[in-house]
């Protein structure tokens, strides 16, 4: 056997040994679903259960409607994407986080039904997945419950308005915004879904900083934090839709 062989054969052994150890670790969490969350919302990639990335949340949902949740990930190269998801939610999938070039951190509020894990996976360049989470517990129903802004008859005139504030924090440019939105997620009685789908971070430039993807689970109203850098281009403005074809584009205060 040459050297290439041995090489190769090597090298194939190692990748084996790390893509068994990151399939095979035991979920901390002890989630009934977790076999399916990682199918389902992970197609049963490479996991890394990591410290590194931290998720933020009251132990007890005091209101299952308005969870606030945050996510930071600390030290990790390469990351393309982040998703959330709550298992055992209804609907599992909450948010897709990609932050081109901003920090890796969001704040935001979200809707469970029950006590859950909620959970933050961060996919890197090479195909692999690394997770953080915690138990939530709750009362239940948020997800089956009406939007409240229903109830006044004028919900529509505020659809897709924005407000915004920034400040400066650990150096950072931090930004938090607010846009107006009912987000249903269809489980209540005869009220269909009716959700942002998604927006785009962009400077001033237009220079895509991050791109959201929401579904359902993300509280009515969303308000959102992120960290850009003080560097980047002023003003910042968002740019998205709703599953009903509803545009939004607004610009986030200075």
């Amino acid at each position: 056997m040459n050297k290439f062989q041995h090489t190769f054969i090597f090298a194939l052994y190692v990748s084996c040994f790390n893509f068994c150890f990151a399939t095979s670790q035991v979920d901390p969490l002890d989630s009934p679903s977790w076999e399916s969350m990682h199918s389902k919302i992970l197609n049963n990639e490479p996991v890394i259960f990591d410290d590194r990335v931290q998720i933020s949340m009251p132990d007890f949902a005091e209101d299952p409607m308005n969870v606030p949740v945050s996510v930071q990930v600390n030290n990790l190269e390469n990351i393309e994407e982040i998703v959330i998801f709550a298992d055992l939610n209804p609907i599992q999938k909450v948010l897709s986080f990609q932050p081109f070039h901003i920090k890796p951190y969001l704040s935001f509020r979200i809707k469970v039904e029950q006590s859950t894990p909620v959970r933050a996976a961060v996919r890197t360049s090479d195909g692999s997945w690394h997770v953080g989470g915690s138990w939530l517990e709750a009362a239940g129903g948020g997800c089956t419950a009406p939007s409240q802004g229903r109830a006044a008859g004028n919900w529509h005139e505020t659809l897709m308005n924005v407000s915004s504030r920034s400040w400066i924090k650990n150096e950072l440019g931090r930004v938090r915004f607010r846009i107006m939105h009912p987000m249903d997620t269809g489980l209540a009685d005869g009220i269909p879904e009716f959700y942002l789908e998604y927006f785009d971070v962009v400077d001033a430039g237009g220079s895509v900083l991050a791109k959201i993807t929401t579904y359902q689970p993300i509280s009515e109203n969303p308000v959102f934090t992120l960290d850009i850098n003080k560097e980047i281009l002023k003003p910042i403005n968002l740019l998205g839709v709703d599953n009903n074809g509803n545009r939004l584009n607004a610009q986030i205060e200075n």
